[in-house]
Parts: structure tokens; sequence; C-alpha cells
């Protein structure tokens, strides 16, 4: 039997990065993208390795050009990681594993490095696939914890729920992820919103490698362990704003949207330093006329256009600096 999972590529459309300090997110999942899984029974357990994992190159200027596309990190890493949390999750809530073993293989078209939660699809691809394949049942709630914790607790990934959360649920989900709640249940509230109610979304994202998010977010994590109040009380109002973002989309105030998407990239540049091109990517879209913040750590945003009018512009112009305009498939 051959198993096949996917999971998509992830876009924040309001509230992060609270999603990792208590906060409240509204995400989308954008099929334009995805990561796959493949998965069949063998006589060993191998992880074949996918084409950011090879290292064989034709010579020295080929290694440099499989670095800057795919940078250091490959995906075999994110497979051993979920298998392991995978497997401790089983032996904590004594759920025996059938005594057979499995090849594995992945695919994955999520750009590298802009901040659409590509590592995060593979563990969880990988994980739907191994629940299928020795048939355990992790509760939908709390899977996105369990991804979580193969990224933060084995690759050391500074990371909130958020990115796992739509990527188990897909759609797009508005999250509350209350600390009393998360702390007596070890999971967040999780409340579809129907992915119709939202029209004239567009995403870009830059065409060159970016950052990895866990160093982007690492100055955030510890001014707010250490109690900076400027920090808590701004990720405070980030995570109002998809609260407000909610009612916003049942009542269908695009005004509104707008300017709450264009304030929670505000409020993020008062606690972190934007580059200079990320700051350039969201400037060049409301030139246009559009709404934009980050869609994730950066190098890639969301907002909201007008009409097809200014979609154009923004292809026009956004490609001048090097990044990609699309209408995510969300559903």
């Amino acid at each position: 039997m051959i198993i096949e999972e996917r999971a998509y590529a992830r876009a924040g459309l309001l509230g992060n990065p609270s999603d990792g300090y208590f906060g409240k997110t509204i995400s989308i999942s954008v099929k334009n993208f995805g990561a796959h899984v493949l998965l069949y029974e063998s006589p060993e357990l191998r992880i074949e390795p996918g084409p950011q994992d090879l290292c064989d190159y034709a010579n020295i200027a080929s290694l440099v050009e499989q670095i800057r596309l795919h940078g250091y990190y490959g995906g075999d890493r994110l497979i051993k990681a979920a298998m392991k949390k995978f497997y401790e999750y089983c032996e904590e809530k004594r759920m025996p594993l059938q005594r057979k073993n499995c090849t594995i293989r992945y695919h994955s078209t999520i750009p590298r490095q802009v901040g659409l939660a590509g590592s995060s699809a593979i563990i969880t691809a990988t994980m739907k696939a191994l629940m299928r394949f020795f048939e355990i049942d992790i509760p939908r709630e709390m899977l996105p914890t369990v991804i979580l914790n193969a990224e933060r607790e084995e690759l050391g990934i500074n990371a909130g729920l958020q990115d796992r959360v739509i990527q188990v649920y897909e759609g797009c989900v508005y999250m509350d992820f209350n600390r009393e709640v998360m702390e007596s249940t070890g999971h967040g509230i999780y409340e579809r919103i129907e992915p119709d109610l939202l029209s004239n979304l567009y995403i870009a994202y830059k065409t060159e490698l970016g950052k990895v998010s866990g160093h982007a977010l690492s100055d955030i994590c510890v001014r707010y362990e250490q109690g900076d109040p400027f920090v808590i009380d701004t990720l405070k109002e980030i995570a109002g704003l998809a609260a407000e973002g909610k009612e916003a989309i049942e009542e269908g105030d695009l005004p509104r949207l707008n300017a709450l998407i264009n304030r929670n990239f505000d409020l993020r540049s008062s606690i972190m330093n934007i580059s200079e091109s990320n700051m350039t990517l969201v400037q060049t879209a409301r030139r246009c006329g559009a709404s934009a913040k980050f869609a994730g750590s950066g190098g890639s945003i969301i907002g909201f256009y007008d009409d097809d009018e200014m979609l154009t512009r923004l292809i026009v112009e956004l490609k001048k600096i090097n990044a990609r305009v699309i209408k995510p498939f969300v559903s």
C-alpha cells in the first residue's frame, strides 16, 4: 500500500507573530504550493533524500548555486524530527506501534525561506502519513502541538502554533492561544472561517532566498521573556487585531480589514528590525494602493487589492524588485 499525504503553504492574515506569545491569529492555507510525502512498507526504515539533500555536485559553482537556491538545511532532518516525536508521542500515550518499516520520500513546491511555512509543511505531511501507516489517531486539536514540538525541541526552531494549526485544519482559521486554555489542554481554541468571505487577496514573495524564520523571531522572544513591557503590550495589540479582523471578515468590511493589515505590520516594525529588502516589499505594495503585511517572518507579504487594475499594478511593480504575485487558492 502506498500512502500519500500533503500539507500546504501558509499565510498569516492577521495577528502574527503573537501566536507564540498566547495571542490570536487568523491564517489561511495556500494550496498553490505544498509539501508531498509518499510512504510505503519496506524491509528497512529508509528516508529517501530530496533534491536539497543530495551531496553530489558537478563542481563548486554547482554547490554554491544549490546553497543559494535551498540554503544549508535539507528536508531529511525535518522528517527525522517528525518520526522521533511521533514515536515518543505513541510511547507516552501507550499506543504500541506495529512491527513494520517503511520508506518515505518527500517533495515540496513551497518557496523556501520566505515565510510560507515550508518546513512545518514537510513535518505535517510526514505526521499525517505516519498516522495512516501505523493506524494511530492523534486528536486533530493536539496534532499541531506535536508537530511544533518536533521543530522546537528537536531542531531548535523558534516558532508558534499558527503554521501547524492551519496546515492541519486547512482553509481559513481563527486561533485563540489563550494562556489558561493552552496550559490546561496543550492546544488553543480553533474556529473555522468560511474562506469565500475573503476576496481580492494577494500574496507576493521574493524569488531569492530569504532568512530562516527562527532566527528572525529570536530577538522578540528574548525581550518577551525578559518582561519588556513595550514588546508585551505591542504583542497584545497585535493579537487584538485578529479578533477585530474576524468581525470584519464576517461583516465583509474590506476597508477595516485593510486598515488592520497595515496596522499589524506597523506594530511589528516597532518591535523588530525590518530589512531593507522586506521594507521595500511592503512599501511597493502600499504605493500601488494595496494593504500589506508579512505573511510570515519575512520574504512574503499578504494583503487586499481593490480591483483588477490594482492587481496588475502590483504584479508589474513587484516584479521590478524580484517579487512574484499570486492569488492564493484557499479552500
